[in-house]
């Protein structure tokens, strides 16, 4: 479950919440893992608003959080999803407010 990591020597919490959104983010795009770069977007994936829907409420279920996305009003939303790493790391904000 850890591949792709580029041998970290081992898995701390940001890398285990990188690599869960990253394997999210490539089932739902049909890729390998190996395939979703930090640099892409969603769009660069080809996956559509109800693909990022299901990703968006893969993701809360994964990490047992409440993503602040409103996908009727996307442009309001706190919640970067202009590219993998910004999701990435507002998932982790997420993770880290929630274990505060």
């Amino acid at each position: 479950m850890h591949e792709g990591c580029g041998g970290c020597g081992g898995i701390v919490m940001a890398d285990s919440v990188r690599d869960r959104v990253i394997a999210i983010i490539a089932e739902q795009a049909v890729l390998d893992v190996a395939d979703v770069k930090p640099e892409m977007s969603l769009e660069d994936l080809g996956i559509d608003s109800l693909g990022l829907v299901e990703s968006i409420f893969a993701i809360e279920e994964a990490f047992d959080i409440s993503v602040p996305y409103n996908a009727n009003e996307p442009g309001k939303s706190d919640f970067d999803i202009s590219s993998v790493d910004a999701i990435v790391r507002a998932v982790e904000a997420l993770v880290a407010a929630k274990a505060a």
